[in-house]
């Protein structure tokens, strides 16, 4: 059974990594659209939502859930350092999840303020935390 969880585990991970990474880049494009291209925004908007609500957020939800069930198999787990540090790296990447839901909500209602190079800065930091946890769970440095 464990086996299981893990290779769903790993699908929901990657797949919430995909929406984590475009998300953000979809902000950059987003940003550098002129105010008076109307359709523009409108289909950029429709982007953003559905990837967030159709993609990202449920492969988050099922990525958390599965790696709670993980844990439930394993207890021993709970109990090695790199386990916590990743927990950690967890926790903040379900923050950067929330501040997305939050720009999302700033380009929908048009109140967005920030630039196309800030958004550029932004779409970075999945990548530290892919590499923190692959590096955590692979090499499980204690």
């Amino acid at each position: 059974m464990f086996l299981w969880v893990k290779a769903f585990h790993l699908i929901s991970v990657v797949t919430w990594f995909a929406a984590l990474f475009y998300l953000p880049r979809l902000f950059v494009y987003h940003a550098m659209t002129d105010a008076t291209d109307t359709a523009g925004n409108e289909r950029f908007k429709t982007m953003e939502r559905k990837l967030l609500n159709g993609i990202m957020t449920p492969s988050m939800i099922l990525a958390v859930a599965l790696g709670i069930w993980m844990m439930m198999l394993v207890p021993d787990y709970m109990s090695q350092g790199w386990m916590h540090a990743k927990l950690a790296c967890v926790v903040l990447l379900i923050g950067y999840h929330h501040w997305c839901i939050r720009i999302v909500k700033a380009f929908k209602n048009d109140t967005n303020t920030r630039g196309h190079v800030w958004y550029r800065w932004f779409n970075e930091a999945p990548v530290v935390g892919l590499v923190a946890i692959a590096i955590l769970v692979v090499v499980k440095p204690f």
